[in-house]
Parts: structure tokens; sequence; C-alpha cells
């Protein structure tokens, strides 16, 4: 953190950070601005750029690690992504793009769709060790005790959490019989509750603790990384949190015990994140695209129960986007990150593991 600590938080944060990030989710529920339909035309624009691609890469696997957004025109969705962008960083940090007609474009032209437009939002990620920049989110069998598992290949509840990347988005394919909500809070907000409320807390959650990797750990490295959950640096804050992998890292002799101030600051954290006169819960539509600012937001998916046929079950396509002009994080969140270029940090980034694009099999 830079600056230094002004009574046991960073120099210059500020009790209240005010701004369009810091908000309630029954307000934005009502105003409803952050639920956008793509109109006729921008699916058109759409469907165009991505046929080409989608051709090429059924006869050549790696043609999508090509795609750029000078070579995905968008002509009139481009400037509208750019405005988007900049309200994913720079204001309320979310937003649902509706009317992907993933049914009748098929799995396939849906995710290159995704995928291209994606890259008008910021540059691909690699979200597993196997170097995935299209991640499938789905339940395939896994438990989530199993130390090596991620969460979101299991059907279980999630819990309040970020990614490893600056931006997520997620386009639904389809969803459950039942659950499988999407759930978003200001990770701001729960900053300026818990300062409000108990100073000490919030102090604790500027302090470095492990997080368990999971599994996926670069050579070198240890199987959990130590940030802070709550950062600040060169004016900008920051969350990074995952509650279940702060527990498991626990089962590392090495890693820093849990101290009781600390759990405390974890479990406040975690009920204000659960009130519902914070958070903001939706249900997502096939064809929905929902993109969340990770440093700004935590998000949560609620358990679900699936059809029992292989091909109605709930499926998501997930992508982690850098983009160049993200705001600046802390040299600490590259033990995460790998480094903290914007552009060029976040995701699982593996020597010698190439970006792949794993496209669904048709449906």
């Amino acid at each position: 953190m830079s600056g230094g600590f002004d009574d046991g938080f960073p120099a210059g944060l500020p009790a209240q950070i005010d701004g369009p990030a810091a908000w309630v989710g029954p307000e934005l529920q009502r105003a409803g601005g952050w639920l956008q339909p793509l109109s006729q035309a921008e699916l058109g624009e759409l469907e165009a750029a991505a046929a080409p691609w989608l051709a090429r890469a059924e006869t050549d696997t790696a043609a999508l690690n090509s795609l750029t957004p000078a070579g995905f025109a968008l002509p009139s969705l481009a400037p509208r992504l750019a405005a988007l962008r900049a309200d994913l960083l720079r204001g309320p940090g979310f937003a649902v793009l509706r009317g992907l007609p993933v049914r009748r474009w098929g799995r396939r032209l849906a995710a290159v769709a995704f995928y291209g437009l994606g890259a008008h939002l910021g540059n691909a990620r690699p979200q597993n060790a196997q170097g995935h920049l299209l991640g499938h989110v789905r339940d395939v069998g896994l438990r989530v005790d199993d130390p090596n598992v991620r969460i979101y290949q299991t059907h279980e509840r999630q819990t309040f959490h970020t990614d490893s990347c600056d931006i997520v988005g997620l386009l639904c394919l389809q969803n459950a019989r039942s659950g499988g909500l999407s759930a978003l809070v200001s990770s701001v907000t729960i900053y300026n509750r818990l300062r409000a409320l108990r100073p000490e807390l919030a102090r604790a959650l500027f302090q470095p603790l492990a997080t368990d990797r999971r599994g996926e750990v670069p050579p070198g490295a240890k199987p959990y990384f130590e940030i802070p959950v709550f950062n600040w640096h060169q004016g900008a804050f920051a969350a990074i949190y995952q509650r279940q992998y702060v527990n498991s890292a626990q089962r590392f002799a090495d890693a820093p015990r849990l101290g009781a101030l600390q759990l405390e600051a974890l479990d406040a954290l975690d009920a204000l994140a659960e009130d519902p006169a914070l958070h903001l819960m939706m249900a997502l539509q096939p064809g929905d695209l929902q993109f969340v600012h990770n440093h700004g937001l935590l998000h949560d998916r609620t358990a679900f129960d699936d059809w029992p046929e292989p091909a109605r079950r709930r499926y998501l396509l997930r992508l982690w986007l850098a983009p160049e002009d993200a705001q600046p994080l802390p040299p600490v969140y590259a033990q995460r990150y790998g480094n903290v270029v914007p552009g060029r940090r976040g995701g699982v980034a593996l020597p010698g593991i190439a970006g792949v694009m794993p496209l669904p099999e048709a449906a």
C-alpha cells in the first residue's frame, strides 16, 4: 500500500468513500439502468463479426487467439461498449446486456460473439491451470470440500467473493431448474458501513491474510497468496475476497493463522454482504451478458437444483478481462495477478501454458 498508514488505515483513505461505486442494492434495483437490451442492429453487427471467426475456429483451434477489437468490428456497438467499460471501471461497476439469441445462433456462435464483444472491454486472461480464456461454468459433479476444486465447478452456493481479474463477464446459455441466482454487493459500501460501525474491524481487513490457491500454484510460489481483503492504492480502493478459500488456506502449516479480530472482521463483512438492504439479486436469462468490476464489487451465486437431462443443465460461459485503462493496484496483487500492469494482469498464468479457447459443443 502506498503512502504508509494513518491510525492503522492507509494514508489518504477517506473515512467514507463517496461516488457511484458506493451504492445500495434496493436503490439500483428500482432504478434499473443496469439492465440494457441489445438492439437488433447491434445483434446484427455481432453476428456479422462473429460468423467469420467461428468459421476459422472450426478448422484452426488457435484462430481465436488472434482476435482483437480491430478485427472484430462493431461500428455502432463499440462506442456503447467504451461507455460501458467506463461505467464498470469508474461507475457503479456492473451491467447486464440482454438479448443475445443463444438458441437461434447456437452455443458456438454465441460464444464467439461473447468473446469478441469482451475484447472491446479488455484483454482475456486465463482462468485455470489449463489456460482457458473462455471458462465453462457448470456443475461437473465435483465437491466443494475438495481443496483442489473451485466452487464454480459445483452446484453449491459460492458466497460473496471476487474473481482474479479486473472485470468478469458471464454469458448465460441455460439456467437451472431452480436457484442459481446472481447477487452483487458494493465492497465500497461494505467498507463505508464497517468503518462507521466497527472501525477496528475495518482496520483489520487492511492487513494481509492467506487465501488458498486451490492447487493452481505457479512455480516457486506458496500454495496460498497473502493479500489484504481491503486495499487503498494511489487513490483507488480494491477488495479481493473468497471466504471459503481464506478458511481452507489454514490447512497449510506455514500459513499465517487467523486471529480472533480477523475472524470477527470477516464475519462482519459476510453479514453486511448478506444484508438485503445492501445487495442486489438478479436471475440471469439465456442470452444475458453480465459484466462486473471485481475491485469494487463482490458477487455471489446461490445454490441450484439442475435439470436431470444433461442437455438442459445450467451452463454459463465466463471471461476474465484486463482493460488497458484499469485502476492502479498495489504491488502485493502480483502474488495473485502475476503482475499489476493494466491490460496484462490477472488470471491463472502458469509458465508454458498458452491461452486456449475451448468452445462449447453445439447444442
